[in-house]
């Protein structure tokens, strides 16, 4: 946005007025306009076209001097200067609004050219066209200006307001809200209709979510506005996890681009969604820009300020690169009666319009000759109406910028009433009396009051809480080929932060290129059981999918993290959903648990059986041998150690997870001591039968039996200090086995429980020390031997459990616990006791003792 001098250009101005004849010679631009006479005088700055050049030289009739290239017809900014005439028309014939006193206009074509803004803007000052600066060359004694409505640039609108501000004429813009237009002291005088950035940008911010549209690209105007622009709504995408694939400025045309068109179209293939904010004029150069490409198959989300209906530079495919095209406009209620307003506007009825032949000639497509640089005219259907025409030159639904100036006039024509109003209450004036001169800046205190915003930076409206709401257009084409814009939705944004999109998806068409919503995304999306995990170097919306671990599911898309399953749940295959896991524990009916019970009931019997035999057989010298006491108790031992297995074996409880460990440690110390112990009665028992040995008999037995209680009291003590401090409880193991939860007991203390191992361990060392050292006695039925290997296999098995029980879990580390009892007791059961059955049952002849004494009487005779 330039900022020229304003009074050196004043001063210029009125230099050249004062020589009328200097007038012509420098070829100074005069801009009539279109004037109606009232008590009252509106001015209007509008833009019809885009045209290269500083100015024209309007001549009147049929003929009139046009600027040397036209770029663009912007004929549906027709109407933006018939709601104004319709306003006006509207407002007079409502005698009681401005007291039988009546309203004028004065409009001017500025295009968009900032001088021609400029001097239309003293024109209206002075009352004259070229204009005389601080001068009022007006017939009537009084000035008729009350305010100005213009104009629908940010340019034209700062330009025109740096001048009427110079004399405080209210000026109320019909152009899009801006920031950097309420600055009080360039433009203490302009007033624009507010407009809530949050409210679009997060409507915009809705539409992408929706559509999940994450990837997008961002085209602004390379001016203030659109820096703003691309900053906050950067920021805010990012807050909602939208990223930016490019960012375009583009610059003003006709000024020449200065981007590469390589790097341009590289840049809307990145994705195929794209937001625009802009308005038809800031944006002309990317829209010809695009005509000079093939067709992208972009969505453009965008404003109605920018009319993607418009086919500029001659082209006739506009819908192939805009149809399917989204656009938010502010919600209004409408202009009652300017649809039929616009059916009835001809030429014939509007003669003094300046502007409606040129604009007639170009929607009805009349033929016209240059002469001289001289558009003639030809004469057109006077009985045409523009409800024939079609979308892409003509609208008949009022645009946004109509509802503006149609508001902008009705607000101007309420401070007068209410400044009338006072007025002829002061003076005790009648109706259509003659009041004193009108001055404009009388208005400020009343327009103040309306909602608008003034450039003090306060918003004149009372209630808080503001509700913008926006409709939601869709460019279609319909069946009988006729474009237009369809209402496909609403957004509704409240100031306390509460918002509502709706739309009807069965309503939205995407033009040529698809036939279902099209998809913006970086990366493909991570389907449900595989999550988002970053890329190095690049936005967070670029990603790659890698799949949930055990136990965890993402039964979304586009996950950033993977959802951990409850403990009692495990996820599937795919990942996308918990199931419950199975309770399960080695029962009885489980094969190995029937396996294990099997053997542990044969194991016992077999005991059983032997403890029997060896009962039957008490008095045989290969029972009493080795203290029969302690064989029987041996036994006994064995056959409570198989039978405590079975209490590994279903589901686990408070008391039998106290027995398991506590019972079995126990017992099985009980069997380790005795063995001891007859390891002990072999190695004294020599010693024992020798005349004058150390060792009695009596004393043998015992100290074996010492041997025995000692051994087995210890462990007792031990177990009992495991159980007073940390006892097994019941526990469940969610961990260990897939898809299950292992119902087990839990030792609660470790170190106890191999306390209990060690001890064991400590006592068969010692037993197979002693048993080794006295495998080479002297004795027929020494027993060091079987104890010896009988040790060999109790260590060997428990040797191997401890590393194995460490490294298993589950109800594997039962079954091996039971596989350990019963393996080290079978052990101890064969080893000592299978040879001393076969010799009872099967060699019962070999008996050295009956043979011995059987020899004696012969013996005797032989003597």
């Amino acid at each position: 946005m330039k900022s020229p001098v304003v009074f050196p250009l004043l001063v210029v101005l009125s230099f050249v007025s004062q020589e009328e004849n200097s007038i012509l010679s420098l070829n100074v631009p005069v801009f009539p306009g279109y004037y109606q006479d009232g008590d009252f005088i509106i001015g209007g700055l509008f833009s019809l076209r885009v045209t290269s050049g500083d100015g024209s030289s309007f001549g009147f009739g049929d003929k009139f001097y046009i600027p040397d290239h036209i770029h663009v017809d912007l004929t549906k900014n027709y109407q933006h200067l018939l709601a104004m005439v319709f306003a006006i028309e509207k407002i007079n014939k409502d005698l009681n609004i401005l007291f039988n006193m009546s309203l004028g206009f004065h409009l001017f074509n500025v295009d968009f050219i900032e001088m021609k803004a400029v001097e239309s803007s003293i024109s209206l000052l002075s009352g004259k066209s070229p204009p005389v600066p601080n001068y009022d060359c007006r017939s009537e004694k009084r000035n008729k200006l009350v305010a100005v409505v213009g104009g629908v640039s940010t340019g034209i609108t700062a330009q025109s307001s740096q001048v009427l501000s110079l004399y405080n004429v209210p000026q109320i813009s019909y152009g899009p809200f801006d920031h950097n237009l309420r600055d009080r002291v360039q433009f203490k005088s302009l007033y624009q209709f507010p407009m809530n950035p949050t409210a679009l940008y997060q409507g915009i911010i809705q539409l992408l979510l929706h559509f999940g549209w994450t990837w997008v690209g961002l085209v602004v105007p390379d001016d203030i506005r659109g820096e703003m622009f691309l900053r906050d709504m950067t920021q805010e995408m990012a807050n909602n996890g939208l990223c930016v694939a490019f960012a375009e400025r583009i610059p003003e045309f006709p000024v020449e681009a200065t981007f590469n068109n390589q790097h341009f179209m590289e840049r809307y293939t990145f994705t195929n969604v794209s937001v625009v904010f802009g308005d038809t004029y800031s944006l002309l150069r990317f829209v010809y820009k695009l005509f000079c490409n093939m067709p992208f198959g972009n969505v453009w989300v965008t404003t109605s300020e920018w009319d993607i209906t418009l086919l500029p530079f001659g082209q006739k495919q506009g819908y192939t690169y805009f149809g399917g095209g989204l656009s938010f406009s502010v919600h209004m209620e409408g202009i009652p009666g300017f649809n039929n307003f616009l059916k009835s506007v001809q030429p014939a009825k509007y003669p003094h319009d300046i502007f409606i032949q040129d604009v007639w000639s170009i929607l009805f497509e009349c033929p016209y000759l240059y002469q001289h640089r001289i558009r003639l005219l030809s004469q057109c259907a006077q009985n045409d109406s523009l409800a024939t025409r079609a979308l892409h030159v003509w609208d008949m639904n009022a645009s946004h910028q109509s509802y503006k100036v149609y508001s902008a006039v009705n607000a101007i024509a309420q401070a007068l009433h209410e400044e009338l109003s006072l007025r002829v209450g002061e003076e005790s004036l009648e109706r259509g009396a003659s009041i004193a001169p009108h001055l404009p800046w009388q208005l400020h205190p009343f327009l103040q009051k309306r909602h608008l915003v003034k450039s003090t930076g306060k918003e004149k409206i009372v209630n808080e809480k503001i509700t913008t709401k926006f409709n939601i257009f869709n460019y279609q084409s319909l069946l009988n080929g006729i474009k237009a814009h369809v209402e496909v939705g609403e957004f509704i944004f409240e100031s306390c932060g509460v918002q509502h999109l709706s739309l009807k998806d069965e309503l939205i068409m995407w033009g040529e290129h698809y036939n279902e919503t099209p998809s913006a995304g970086c990366s493909k999306s991570c389907t449900v059981g595989f999550r988002k995990t970053a890329l190095e170097g690049k936005p967070f919306c670029c990603f790659d999918c890698i799949p949930c671990p055990d136990g965890e599911i993402a039964n979304e898309t586009d996950m950033d993290q993977c959802v951990k399953c409850l403990e009692d749940q495990y996820s599937n295959d795919q990942r996308n959903q918990c199931l419950p896991k199975i309770l399960t524990f080695l029962s009885h009916e489980d094969p190995l648990g029937a396996v294990l019970i099997s053997v542990a009931i044969g194991l016992s019997v077999l005991t059983a059986l032997i403890l029997g035999l060896f009962i039957e057989y008490r008095d045989t010298p290969i029972v009493r041998a080795n203290n029969r006491n302690l064989s029987y108790l041996l036994l006994v031992s064995l056959m409570l150690c198989f039978f405590c297995s079975l209490m590994f074996i279903g589901q686990p409880s408070p008391v039998s997870c106290i027995l398991r460990q506590t019972f079995f440690g126990a017992v099985f110390s009980v069997a380790v001591s005795a063995i001891l112990a007859k390891t002990f009665i072999v190695v004294v028992a020599f010693k024992a039968v020798k005349p004058g040995g150390i060792f009695q008999m009596w004393m043998v037995t015992r100290f074996s039996n010492a041997i025995v209680v000692t051994g087995s009291l210890i462990q007792v003590c031990i177990c009992t200090i495991w159980l007073g401090t940390s006892p097994p409880f019941p526990d469940m193991d969610t961990q260990s086995e897939f898809g299950q939860i292992i119902l087990q007991c839990n030792e609660g203390s470790p170190a106890a429980f191999y306390c209990v191992l060690g001890y064991l361990g400590f006592l068969a060392l010692l037993s197979l020390i002693s048993a080794f050292l006295a495998r080479r006695l002297p004795d027929r039925f020494n027993e060091a031997k079987l104890i010896t290997f009988s040790m060999l296999v109790f260590c060997s098995v428990w040797i191997c459990f401890i590393p194995t029980y460490l490294s298993i879990k589950g109800k594997n580390m039962v079954a091996l616990e039971i596989f350990s009892i019963l393996a080290s007791g079978a052990g101890l059961l064969c080893c000592i006791f299978l040879p001393k059955c076969y010799v009872i049952l099967l060699r019962a002849d070999d008996n050295p003792r009956k043979k011995l004494l059987e020899q004696i009487p012969a013996i005797k005779q032989i003597k």
